[in-house]
């Protein structure tokens, strides 16, 4: 029997960010996944200062909210897979 290699059926969950790199946020994942992501696609995140990038929330380790932003991140817009929780308008 041969298995499938990867992250396959792991869910990823978020356990914090890091700005490590200039203009990338690394978004830390409980399975020890690391994303790295340019901030040039989340221009809301790239305007925030060093300080308000502290200032974040972590809800159900899938969402992130920033304190001084009004955006709400969700864990599939950094893998490019929005559309997998994006709700549909009739």
């Amino acid at each position: 029997m041969r298995f499938k290699e990867g992250a396959i059926g792991l869910t990823p969950v978020i356990d914090k960010l890091k700005f490590e790199q200039k203009g990338k946020i690394s978004i830390y994942l409980e399975d020890g996944r690391i994303l790295i992501v340019p901030l040039s696609l989340f221009p809301s995140i790239k305007k925030l200062n060093d300080s308000q990038r502290k200032k974040y929330h972590i809800s159900d380790g899938q969402i992130i909210l920033f304190k001084d932003c009004d955006e709400v991140f969700h864990i599939e817009q950094f893998l490019g897979s929005e559309q997998k929780y994006r709700y549909s308008v009739v």
